[in-house]
């Protein structure tokens, strides 16, 4: 399997701050390709100091950016969306290289979604909306003013690079913030280019810092830094905690949006043709590596053996290969440390009573180098299982029997998590029931996975809190503010002797 060079891209910085890219003060870090194994970039990892000086960056230019007009944060945002639409194939190759995905993802899904994102954010900036002013006392006029927070420091994770940080960036600075964005360091090359086209295309110096460093050393840094007025972290719930833990002394705000075990319901009366063909792309999308993929399913039990049969059939057409190649469905895992996590859980899967009905071993031959895995459905688990109760992020879907509408709601509550879920019915009223009382941010209806950018994404539980996209997103990088203004023009004002005697009579 071929990797081809990454053109501009070795050997390069991997910060940017005050406008340039700069060298980290770390150590070397080389960023693999998951495919084959082989070196795509190799760059110095951010230190605290450079978290410092790209906090200092970001504070510097808030001064000014936290007073622009939202037209012109609208203008630049929409540029920005411009600049990544005629550069989108770049964008796409380079996320493929670091990443593994196939190109069809990149190009159709990571780079089209941060295009639209961004041309969403452009319009959102000039309509933040408050409440209407009026008088809720006799001798006053209120009215609601949102402003930014100031500076927002980002962590964003490995799986989807690109439209992570668009999807911290974006509604941070179209409200009007300035932002220090930590990506991962074994993905941050597409983070860097991002931050180099708001630049080209106009952003003062300051308004987007990237650092690319640990989470120990970089990622400590920046979310416990007195200067960050609020952290917004995408990862797993371990270390959401631990970002919280870091904002709680100072009472920084947060946004997490964390681990899932999204189910997917399939009902008696579903089109299972359709319940399949969904599982499959739900589960399989980004190699599993998606905090909202489809993990879990319970079908009823008059319908499993019908359904495990189905995906098991379209398990067996999934076409591994080199990401490149239009014709390859599944790219690898992103490392051979999560590789092993992955085959770790389907062994253990196995030796716990779990029968395996596709997939559920790592592939040689050309694959041996990277990072991969088979596509794998596993049945005979228990609810508590360890394959049913924690995030696996991996190409792994689960099948669990239930026999009572009741029944299947319940389980599909039963876990922490509650990111995502859905549910697989012809029925208008299990429907609408499914979607009131399954506990999650999203519950998709006979789909599994569409994400709009004029709908919000967040989780419940354990899954964090706070959005992404859509309006709700831009609220998050606002406060609100009360403004009375008096209108009575008197120096004392009836409310005062509640506190103090009028002069003239004693009381």
């Amino acid at each position: 399997m071929s990797t081809p060079p990454v053109r501009d891209h070795v050997n390069r910085e991997m910060n940017f701050i005050n406008g340039a890219r700069t060298a980290g003060g770390g150590e070397d870090f080389d960023v693999l390709d998951p495919a084959t194994g082989r070196v795509v970039s190799r760059y110095r990892l951010a230190s605290t100091h450079d978290v410092d000086t790209a906090v200092a960056s970001a504070r510097q230019a808030f001064g000014s950016w936290g007073r622009t007009t939202p037209a012109e944060r609208s203008e630049l945002v929409g540029a920005l969306a411009a600049a990544l639409a005629a550069r989108a194939e770049e964008f796409a190759e380079v996320e493929t290289s670091q990443t593994g995905k196939p190109l069809k993802l990149s190009t159709g899904f990571d780079v089209a979604g941060t295009v639209d994102n961004a041309a969403f954010f452009a319009g959102a900036a000039r309509v933040l909306e408050g409440s209407a002013a009026g008088e809720y006392s006799p001798d006053h006029t209120s009215m609601i003013r949102r402003e930014p927070i100031g500076v927002i420091g980002s962590i964003a994770p490995w799986n989807y690079p690109l439209q992570m940080a668009g999807w911290k960036i974006l509604p941070a600075v179209a409200a009007g913030n300035t932002i220090v964005l930590k990506p991962a360091e074994i993905t941050p090359l597409t983070a860097v280019l991002l931050a180099e086209a708001a630049a080209e295309v106009g952003f003062p110096d300051g308004v987007v810092n990237v650092v690319t460093g640990t989470g120990a050393e970089a990622g400590d840094a920046l979310t416990g830094h007195p200067d960050v007025d609020m952290v917004s972290f995408t990862g797993s719930t371990a270390v959401g905690r631990r970002v919280m833990a870091n904002c709680a002394n100072r009472a920084a705000r947060v946004h997490l949006e964390l681990g899932g075990k999204a189910p997917f319901v399939v009902f008696d009366d579903a089109d299972i043709e359709a319940a399949a063909h969904g599982a499959v792309a739900g589960s399989l999308i980004n190699t599993g590596q998606d905090c909202t993929a489809a993990t879990r399913a319970y079908v009823h039990i008059s319908r499993i053996e019908e359904f495990v049969e189905a995906v098991s059939e379209l398990f067996s057409h999934i076409v591994l290969g080199d990401p490149r190649d239009p014709g390859t469905d599944l790219g690898p895992l992103s490392s051979a440390r999560h590789r092993d996590h992955v085959a770790g859980f389907v062994h253990r899967a196995q030796q716990s009573g779990g029968t395996v009905h596709a997939g559920g071993k790592l592939p040689g031959g050309v694959f041996a180098d990277g990072f991969w895995q088979l596509p794998t459905l596993i049945t005979g688990l228990s609810q508590q299982a360890e394959a049913v109760q924690q995030e696996m992020f991996g190409p792994v879907l689960v099948v669990l029997p239930f026999t009572e509408d009741d029944e299947g709601i319940r389980l599909a509550n039963d876990s922490p998590f509650g990111l995502a879920a859905s549910a697989w019915t012809s029925d208008v009223h299990r429907a609408l029931r499914a979607s009131r009382e399954i506990a999650a941010g999203t519950v998709w209806i006979n789909d599994h996975i569409p994400i709009f950018s004029e709908m919000p994404h967040g989780g419940y539980g354990a899954s964090g809190f706070g959005k992404d996209m859509s309006t709700y997103a831009l609220h998050e990088y606002t406060q609100v503010k009360h403004v009375a203004m008096d209108l009575t023009g008197t120096a004392r004002k009836p409310w005062h002797r509640t506190v103090f005697a009028l002069p003239e009579t004693g009381r």
